[in-house]
């Protein structure tokens, strides 16, 4: 008799814990809160979050027939007026932190999701320039949500975190009475901007440092980051209008780099990648170095590179109209001008009213 419980307990508890596998299994499925196996149901609000986990899902299984990415440099664009500025019905897939690699690999997702492509908008971070092609800002990524291996995607339907931080939050969401989050809020920041928010993260270094020049090492790194990441990407979509940018950071970067010894190297490297970008036909190349009211208004920046909405919505503006615009005919002349502004800069001008910013970090 006891012999015969434990088998029926024993086999209760395989069906019920079968049974509420299969019902998770199911609910994922069909909800799926980061769109890994469809697009959004209609009737169902979701919480557009964790981009690392979304952004894939949204290039895939999402219409469109335009693209905003880039780094963090690009979280506060808005999808609407992208839409009214140039006509199109787009995404925004930005990535915190990532180098050209990164977005480069969720970029050929976008293209070959059967979607018809007209244009990337695309910002290039400077301190993007000199690193490695393969560099990887995270070592852990969802790798069982980027490839087309269905039997890893136990590590998605199965995965606590996504349980209860994707499923159960967009039921909360839906409870609540909240709509389907936009594009214009998705991934967007705000918080402090100006010095009290700067000094939390910069501080001038105690001394200036030789200027140095670019070396052939270095060359060579810029050049294959371009090419393995960008230059090959577009070429290999001749029908998409990639609008890319130089994403304008504050004075303080461009202090930070000159007592480094680097604003000229800096300068280098923006050149070699320009001269690339402009033998492309499907390149529209901007660069806002002489935006300087914008540049120079620390008001403007949470740290000395981040700027806050506002910038991103001037920037589009300025797209549309063509200001900015990078030709091969301007471009030697800017990276001229942009080298003796930042070689000649008041640096000091931009610290009136905070002079205790003036004294560096003790080390």
């Amino acid at each position: 008799m006891a012999e015969k419980k434990q088998k029926r307990w024993f086999w209760i508890t395989i069906g019920t814990t079968a049974g509420i596998l299969m019902c998770i299994l199911i609910v994922m499925v069909i909800v799926d809160p980061y769109f890994h196996f469809h697009a959004p149901l209609k009737g169902i609000s979701y919480r557009l979050n964790s981009e690392r986990y979304i952004n894939n899902g949204i290039a895939k299984h999402f219409e469109y027939d335009a693209v905003i990415t880039g780094s963090s440099m690009n979280q506060n664009f808005k999808t609407s007026m992208m839409d009214e500025l140039f006509g199109t019905n787009s995404i925004k897939i930005p990535f915190s932190g990532a180098a050209f690699e990164e977005i480069k690999e969720n970029l050929e997702v976008a293209l070959n999701s059967g979607n018809d492509v007209k244009y990337v908008l695309w910002g290039l971070d400077y301190n993007g320039l000199n690193r490695d092609y393969y560099w990887q800002g995270y070592s852990e990524y969802p790798e069982y949500l980027y490839d087309n291996k269905l039997w890893n995607d136990t590590s998605y339907v199965f995965n606590k975190t996504i349980l209860f931080e994707g499923l159960l939050n967009t039921f909360l969401w839906n409870l609540s009475g909240e709509d389907t989050t936009t594009f214009d809020e998705y991934s967007t920041w705000e918080g402090g901007r100006g010095w009290d928010s700067i000094s939390h993260t910069y501080r001038r270094s105690a001394q200036i440092l030789p200027m140095e020049t670019i070396t052939e090492r270095e060359i060579e790194r810029v050049t294959r980051n371009m090419n393995e990441n960008i230059i090959k990407l577009v070429r290999a979509y001749p029908d998409t209008e990639f609008i890319l940018f130089f994403t304008p950071y504050s004075a303080l970067y461009w202090e930070s780099v000159y007592r480094d010894g680097w604003l000229e190297k800096q300068i280098q490297m923006e050149q070699i990648a320009t001269e690339l970008m402009l033998e492309c036909e499907n390149i529209t190349l901007f660069n806002f170095c002489r935006e300087t009211q914008i540049t120079d208004e620390i008001n403007y920046y949470r740290d000395k590179e981040h700027y806050v909405a506002e910038i991103n919505d001037m920037i589009l503006q300025w797209i549309a109209q063509g200001r900015g615009l990078v030709t091969k005919e301007n471009y030697k002349d800017n990276l001229a001008w942009e080298l003796e502004y930042y070689m000649n800069f008041d640096y000091d001008k931009l610290y009136v009213g905070y002079e205790q910013y003036l004294i560096p970090w003790e080390e």
